[in-house]
């Protein structure tokens, strides 16, 4: 793996943010999915300890979802260089989500401004985990604020993170092990002990880049006409409050940011869930709080983007000059 360039960064992250992921289009993450059914299938079938069948499963997917990008990069570039570096744009677009995410919620958003609860509830659907059926409207303002704040480290700045550090095969690496993590890394009967290793992969590798989030939704706040003094002061306070080590910390800068109070009771899968409260109920969750969520998202992006392409920039000099 080597460092992405710099420009590769700057029209991977542009062409996610103009075209994001059309539907017509082949996404890597589709197939990773069916390989993750596949393997898991196989796998529950060959009698072995579900831990280690899970290890397997991590490394299997892993190594085919990282390799075949090298692969297809490879042999691209060695036909004709110029081919394989715009493939290296799109298949790192591919890792991005920023307008993905955005449209997504913009659909829930648009069903609560036009009073269909109904149609509100099953777009939150495909987004979040936890049971919808139910929700009234302030419960689904709450999951949307909640899943674009975790999902801007998970599905941005994750994603830059990894891209800046390895390239497009680091990238895709990463974007791997957080659709096993979103299929399989389940504390549930079925995938404690099959989801273990890839749950816990999906932390290690969220871990840097979930604090960076943090730091840049406080440096976000005050240019979305939000606070960054209470963005600070609710991080510091409620990080660690969240079930997951890492969702914590966007979670807990966005809530403060916004003045608003995330976490409470859920429920998946019939079963009732409580998650301690980030945040001070100051705000209210409603369409004005998804609006400064979108812009602290947007402004944060590009923030991350100019840290990445300057890192990308000194990490390829070094890299050349250490070969």
């Amino acid at each position: 793996m080597t460092p992405a360039d710099s420009t590769i960064i700057f029209l991977a992250l542009l062409l996610d943010l103009l075209i994001g992921d059309p539907r017509w289009l082949p996404h890597p993450v589709v197939a990773i999915g069916r390989l993750i059914h596949l393997l898991e299938s196989v796998l529950r079938h060959a009698w072995l300890n579900e831990r280690v069948a899970g290890i397997l499963l991590l490394l299997l997917v892993v190594m085919a979802s990282s390799g075949a990008t090298w692969i297809l990069l490879k042999s691209i570039a060695l036909m004709l260089p110029l081919a394989g570096w715009v493939a290296a744009v799109i298949v790192s677009s591919t890792c991005l989500a920023a307008r993905s995410l955005h449209k997504e919620s913009a659909r829930v958003a648009a069903a609560l401004q036009s009073g269909d609860l109904p149609a509100a509830r099953r777009y939150l659907s495909f987004i979040v985990g936890r049971d919808t059926d139910q929700l009234e409207e302030p419960e689904i303002w709450r999951g949307v604020v909640e899943t674009v704040a975790e999902n801007t480290s998970d599905g941005i700045i994750a994603p830059l993170f990894w891209l800046t550090i390895g390239g497009p095969v680091a990238a895709m690496g990463y974007k791997a092990v957080s659709t096993l993590d979103s299929m399989v890394g389940y504390r549930n009967q079925r995938y404690l002990q099959l989801g273990w290793a890839s749950a816990r992969m999906d932390d290690l590798l969220n871990y840097i880049p979930a604090r960076i989030s943090a730091l840049l939704l406080i440096v976000a706040a005050p240019l979305a006409g939000l606070s960054a003094s209470n963005a600070a002061r609710i991080t510091a306070r409620d990080r660690l409050k969240h079930p997951s080590p890492n969702s914590g910390h966007p979670e807990a800068a966005a809530a403060g940011a916004l003045g608003v109070r995330l976490g409470g009771a859920s429920s998946y899968n019939g079963a009732s869930s409580w998650k301690e409260y980030i945040g001070d109920d100051l705000q209210p969750l409603d369409e004005r709080a998804y609006c400064g969520m979108i812009k602290l998202m947007y402004i944060s992006t590009l923030l991350m983007a100019v840290i990445c392409m300057i890192a990308a920039f000194c990490l390829r000099g070094l890299h050349a000059t250490l070969i």
